[in-house]
């Protein structure tokens, strides 16, 4: 029986070996089969994965730039077959420019949700109450979040999605507004090609999309984590996913916020 130490080595050695599947498969764009079902890890495990997985990215050059709830709408959880919040990393190579043309042979089978993106103006260091976190940010923006499974056929159960930092994949955000103040209950159309392929609100998220901000808080906290003034947050999804295809014109309008819009190219 192992113990001590030896039982340390063995978890650390096959999370770091769990961390490069997920990352092969993400940056070779190659899905794997579930992990956890063969590996039986927990959730706290699982994102231990995700962040050894992210510290890969690190190391190649990317930079944090922010964080991403998941499920954070019954749509969401539904669609899904799950029934808890959680979060993931982002880095700079997950963003794509508003506007412009996201190229699909960057990912295995996309799909797309309408989000808002909060941008912190100064660091979260702590917990914070729904009182407080209007005051913690610059502003706010209609958003979109490809996600991409790294997972075959897009299966997987709790702990797997959580170790793939929650099917993140790419981001694309809008203009920010200060407007942060009012955002309970705000139509939402996603469009392709100009048909609206998903309508809802933003009161979706979490009943009040700021209380992602606040889940945000007591999860980096919680993780020992700070973040920096100028962070992004994905509040998480006001609508179920769509699949993506090559030429499509996809955009998002948020009521009184705008429009965020991209194009697709290349093949799946």
């Amino acid at each position: 029986m192992l113990r001590g130490a030896d039982w340390q080595g063995v978890r650390a050695s096959l999370i770091a070996e769990l961390a490069a599947t997920l990352d092969d498969a993400a940056r070779l764009r190659r899905e794997t089969d579930p992990l956890a079902p063969v590996h039986g890890f927990t959730l706290e495990q699982a994102y231990e994965i995700q962040r050894a997985s992210i510290a890969l990215r690190h190391g190649r050059g990317e930079k944090p730039v922010g964080v991403k709830l998941g499920f954070t709408s019954r749509a969401k959880m539904v669609q899904m077959g799950v029934d808890s919040l959680i979060w993931g990393l982002l880095t700079d190579a997950m963003l794509y420019e508003e506007g412009a043309t996201v190229p699909l042979d960057h990912f295995i089978h996309p799909r797309v949700e309408p989000e808002l993106c909060f941008l912190t103006s100064r660091p979260i260091a702590r917990p914070l109450t729904l009182l407080e976190a209007a005051g913690y940010l610059a502003g706010v923006a209609p958003a979109m979040e490809i996600i991409d499974s790294r997972f075959r056929n897009f299966k997987f159960n709790l702990e797997d999605v959580v170790a793939d930092n929650c099917s993140s994949a790419g981001v694309v955000v809008g203009e920010f507004s200060p407007d942060v103040g009012d955002l309970a209950n705000r139509g939402v159309t996603m469009r392709f090609n100009g048909r609206p392929v998903a309508m809802g609100s933003t009161g979706a998220i979490l009943g009040n999309p700021l209380r992602s901000v606040v889940q945000a808080s007591r999860l980096a906290s919680a993780a020992g984590l700070t973040l920096p003034a100028g962070s992004l947050i994905m509040a998480g999804a006001a609508t179920a996913a769509e699949a993506l295809a090559p030429g499509l014109h996809v955009s998002v309008d948020i009521g009184g916020l705008g429009r965020a819009e991209f194009t697709t190219g290349g093949a799946i």
